[in-house]
């Protein structure tokens, strides 16, 4: 289960139903697992070694939710920072960015990507704001490699799904030393 936990790190940032799910759904099966345990062990007033096998594996589970919640955080910081910057999406219909995420249930990228919401709402308003804005494709790429250089504080912030590649490993070794160390001390 905590190793399933972890798939949820190699899902886009933006698929929140796959990722609060698979969260959700390992966070309740690790609370099944250790009610079965409990209930199946003889009643006694101390710790067990499966007890804290449990509970820490239980943990693991927990941290990767609230990874995900942190990565959600900072990523709608993010859509806000981008939407104070760009102000309107859509001329056509002079809505609000956050309105228009809201539209459609999707973070943007780029302005390009955003502009390809009003596609099907208006594929020649489209094509006349795609030429217009054509040229700055990759300014969102450029910014995420100049911060590279900076603070690794700002990287997070800037750069929210970095969150997410430090966490495919940075789980996986502590839950290895962690089971390095439970097995060590209860065998």
């Amino acid at each position: 289960m905590v190793m399933l936990s972890w798939v949820s790190f190699w899902i886009d940032r933006r698929a929140v139903p796959a990722r609060v799910s698979l969260g959700i759904t390992t966070v309740l099966t690790m609370s099944t697992i250790i009610t079965a345990m409990s209930t199946s062990m003889p009643q006694v007033s101390y710790l067990k070694a499966v007890d804290v096998y449990l509970w820490v594996s239980s943990f693991f589970v927990f941290l990767s939710v609230i990874e995900y919640a942190a990565v959600n955080y900072l990523t709608t910081v993010e859509e806000r920072k981008q939407f104070k910057k760009t102000g309107k999406i859509s001329r056509m219909y002079n809505i609000d960015a956050v309105q228009a995420m809201a539209f459609d249930g999707c973070y943007h990228d780029s302005e390009i990507d955003m502009d390809q919401t009003s596609l099907s709402l208006n594929s020649e308003d489209f094509m006349r704001r795609k030429s217009i804005h054509s040229p700055s494709t990759d300014s969102s790429r450029i910014k995420r490699r100049k911060s590279l250089g900076g603070h690794v504080g700002r990287i997070i912030l800037e750069n929210n799904h970095v969150i997410d590649t430090y966490s495919r490993i940075l789980f996986p070794i502590v839950y290895i030393l962690f089971n390095l160390f439970y097995w060590g001390v209860y065998v």
